[in-house]
Order: C-alpha cells, then structure tokens, then sequence
C-alpha cells in the first residue's frame, strides 16, 4: 500500500552536493571558480569572434573548431548557475523540472561535442589524404550537413532521457552526488526499477561517445598509414603538426569521460571526493583547455587576444 501511495510522488526539489569535505572552503573555492568559467566563456567567445571575423580563417577545420566552441560555451553555461549557487551563495536546492532541463542539455552539449571531434578528425583525414581535393569535397555546404548531422543526433538521442526519469517515484532520498544533474546520478535516486533507463543510457552512449571514438580511432590509423606513405621526413612531420591540436581536443574530452565512466562502475568504494572532482573535471577542463591549446597552435587567434589586451590597457590608461 506505501509503494501504492509514493508511486507518482517525486520530490520538488533536489539537493546538489558542492565538494565533499571543503565545505567550510567554499567562500575561498568560489573565486578560482569563478576564474575558471570567465576563461572558459572568454576563451571560446574569442575563438568563435576570431573565425567570424578573419576571413582567412574560412575553411572547414576552422568552421568545425567553432562548433568545439559553441559546445564548450554550451557546457559551460549548463554547469554556470548550480555551480555558482553552490559555491558563492551556499544555495544547494534545484527544482526537479530544473534538474531535468540541465541534465538533458549537459548530455545534449557532450554529444555535440563529441560529434564535432568526429568531424574534425574527418577533416584530417581529407586535408591529408586529399589535400589538392580538400576545398571540394569538404564544401560549406557539406559542412554545413554536418553541423546539422551532428546537432539533430545529439537532440534525438538525449530527448528521451528527462521523460524516462519524470516518470520514476521519488520518495526518498533527494541528495544528489554532484553539483549539477546527470543521468545516472539522478536515476541512482529512484524507487523503482531503472532497467529502461540503464539499458536507454547504455545505447545512447553507444550510439554517441562509443561510436565517435571508434571513428576517431579509425581515421587516425588511416592517417598514420597515409602519413608513412609520404617520402620526406620534413614532410611527414607537417602533416602530424596538423593533427596536434585535435589530438590534444580529443585526450581533453576522452579522457575525463573515461575516467568518470570508469569510477562510476568500480569506483563504488572511493571516497566521495574523488567522485565529485572527476564529475567536475569530466565538465570543466574540455571547455578550459580546448581555447588554450588552439591559440598556442593558431596565430590569427592569438592576435586577437593581444589586441583585446592592448585596447583594454589603453582605455584603463585613459
């Protein structure tokens, strides 16, 4: 009769979880956080302001690290308002409905995310295989598909996911692991079967993050073959420079994700801790790192930041 009566209850709020154990830091923890989403939205705004207004910048491998940005500012702002609340005003509540919207546009950014890597690393492949074919085959308007191949994948894939939860009880705990909503992390909550949301999630990541690093893997066995192909040496080497940065792009999205995937499932007994620093790291380095290793790697975006610099001294200064 009591599972009768709670079986369409669901709680109005859930409780997010900051960093187990720092509670007492958060008042010092908020400044570099805050420090981190500035240079996170700074960073990827000027890399997609730099390809917007540089026309020498208009070329596919360009076009594609816009859409990196686009999901990185995405992500970002996802995690923005719970992170923030948490840290600078201890405010740890979220509306269910709330969680539900956040939960599905961070898994909705991710998988643009790591589409936008599949299709980057397709632009190696042709900028090396082919490269005197290279502004043919991959066209503005064949970009332009693939922007909406990758946008329409991610949307479908993740919209069933808030309806699967809205229709599971909650009735008892309302603590949540982390300081924002993820799929597992709010299913682990419910009191009933997750069979249907375990083996969906466990498609969707299929579909999505383990199919895109095949395809990842692939195509950088067919460029290293095609790269040994080359007689010089100098010639070789120019041809991995190009890949650098994406290389980097994909070991900073993969590798948290990994980590997280892999402390989610045998991770059971560590400490809370590091559950949460992985979950942050899974969020937050991608969106960090991704415009620090392009403007290392691009010049025109280096410019960029050095004149913001210079103007905003001069106009301090005046």
């Amino acid at each position: 009769m009591a599972d009768n009566n709670h079986s369409h209850f669901q709680h109005l709020y859930f409780a997010l979880t900051g960093i187990p154990g720092l509670e007492q830091k958060y008042y010092w923890m908020a400044f570099p956080l805050g420090a981190i989403y500035a240079v996170a939205l700074f960073g990827n705004g000027i890399i997609i302001s730099t390809i917007k207004t540089e026309s020498s910048l208009h070329i596919p491998m360009y076009y594609f690290l816009c859409m990196l940005a686009f999901a990185d500012m995405g992500l970002t702002l996802c995690t923005l308002p719970s992170m923030l609340g948490i840290f600078w005003f201890n405010y740890k509540l979220i509306a269910f409905d709330a969680c539900l919207v956040q939960m599905y546009f961070i898994h909705t950014f991710s998988a643009i995310e790591s589409g936008v890597l599949v299709a980057m690393a397709i632009d190696r492949v042709v900028a090396i295989w082919s490269p005197l074919r290279y502004s043919t085959i991959l066209t503005n308007g064949v970009v332009c598909k693939i922007g909406i191949a990758i946008l329409s994948r991610a949307v479908c894939v993740v919209f069933p996911v808030p309806f699967l939860i809205k229709r599971l009880p909650f009735y008892r705990s309302n603590i949540l692991s982390h300081s924002f909503c993820l799929h597992q992390d709010v299913m682990r909550l419910a009191c009933a079967s997750t069979r249907v949301n375990s083996l969906y999630g466990l498609i969707a990541v299929i579909f999505t993050k383990g199919s895109d690093s095949l395809s990842i893997l692939f195509s950088y066995v067919f460029i290293l073959r095609t790269v040994m192909a080359i007689a010089s040496g100098e010639g070789r080497l120019k041809a991995l420079d190009t890949c650098v940065s994406h290389i980097c792009a994909v070991l900073i999205f993969y590798v948290p994700l990994i980590g997280v995937s892999v402390i989610h499932r045998f991770g059971k007994h560590l400490s809370p801790l590091t559950h949460s620093l992985m979950a942050n790291a899974y969020l937050l380095v991608p969106p960090v790192l991704n415009p620090i290793v392009y403007t290392v790697k691009t010049k025109e975006i280096r410019k960029k930041i050095i004149q913001i610099f210079v103007q905003t001294k001069i106009t301090a200064e005046g």
